[in-house]
């Protein structure tokens, strides 16, 4: 209970110094009475944390929630500490989603209506549940197929290097797509790519806690599953678990938060894998009960830190997000192979 308690103490600070820090640091308590309702010292700070930073702030929590659950359930589901959206290809399957969409979708539309405006117009109106429909579809072809991977090649070591190279076939193929794009959906395409909690504004953000929402329930209703599914398939089975029914719906769940990640936020590294071996280190305990929460907890406190990095506050400059996660996920990972090559498990 002081873990959680812990947790929420440090996510809710998160959040404050979040809306606080950045390229013009406003102070905290005019923060606080901008949440509460109240009105700021000045109207453009007003602006600036409504209109601005709290799109931000949420993003950065749904992302964090998003990453840390997919990974948690990715590595039950498939038995391997180093699993996550990244390392088995899922998120270069959603990143192909996306570019079909971002790419090809305006050439069909175009196709379809001979009005260029109309056509636009069309392709715009459809581009925010398209994104997260490619790279959710995405996703989940890639986990379909490193799923059947893993059936059938039991050494793990295996598995992640083909998730590699699926990932590398998967990647050349965007490349392809973007070489023969327009040059101003290359520029978008290229700019979504370097991952940003910046691109989600109000209208989009009750679609993005849509879709996270949906996964985080199914994630919660599959806590007992996951306990039975990390014991391996006969154990699982001797408890009276459907473990194909258990698997699909964990897969599920894993396609549609990396997939609403990917189309909102660009490809983010790391946090998928890091997360979850955080949260394992805090709470001492593989009981996915405690472990599903601590995730998303941990998760959005995480991203919010990252998100604050990349801020690099006091600057006019920004980083893209991926190089903040891999600042704080690239040494977790390095501990993580450490400990496999001891023969550690989860």
């Amino acid at each position: 209970m002081f873990a959680f308690s812990l947790l929420i103490f440090v996510f809710l600070l998160a959040v404050l110094v979040s809306l606080s820090w950045s390229s013009v640091r406003l102070p905290l308590d005019e923060v606080a009475r901008v949440l509460l309702g109240r009105e700021a010292e000045r109207d453009a700070w007003t602006t600036i944390i409504l209109d601005v930073r709290l799109p931000r702030v949420i993003t950065a929590t749904l992302v964090g929630i998003a990453l840390g659950l997919a990974g948690l359930q990715m590595q039950a589901v498939f038995r391997n500490p180093l699993a996550s959206p990244y390392t088995l290809g899922v998120v270069s399957g959603a990143s192909l989603g996306a570019a079909l969409v971002i790419i090809v979708l305006p050439g069909l539309t175009v196709g379809l209506y001979r009005d260029t405006a109309t056509a636009s117009a069309v392709a715009q109106a459809i581009s925010g549940v398209g994104l997260v429909i490619g790279a959710s579809l995405g996703a989940g072809t890639v986990l379909l197929a490193m799923l059947v991977v893993a059936s059938v090649v039991r050494d793990m070591v295996i598995v992640l290097l083909l998730g590699v190279v699926l990932s590398a076939l998967i990647g050349a193929l965007v490349t392809v797509l973007v070489f023969f794009a327009d040059p101003n959906q290359t520029r978008l395409f290229v700019e979504w790519g370097f991952g940003s909690f910046h691109r989600v504004r109000w209208d989009d953000v009750t679609l993005f806690a849509l879709a996270v929402g949906i996964g985080a329930v199914v994630a919660a209703l599959s806590m007992k599953q996951l306990n039975a599914l990390l014991m391996g398939e006969n154990y699982a089975r001797s408890m009276g678990l459907n473990v194909r029914r258990a698997r699909t719906l964990t897969l599920t769940s894993a396609s549609i938060l990396a997939g609403a990640v990917v189309a909102f936020a660009g490809p983010i590294a790391f946090l998928g894998i890091a997360i979850p071996h955080i949260t394992r280190g805090i709470f001492g305990s593989a009981d996915h009960r405690i472990l599903v929460p601590g995730s998303a907890l941990t998760g959005a406190s995480v991203a919010l830190g990252c998100g604050l990095l990349a801020e690099m506050p006091n600057s006019n400059l920004t980083l893209p997000v991926n190089a903040a996660t891999a600042i704080v996920g690239g040494p977790i990972a390095f501990w993580v192979l450490l400990r496999m090559r001891r023969g550690w498990g989860l």
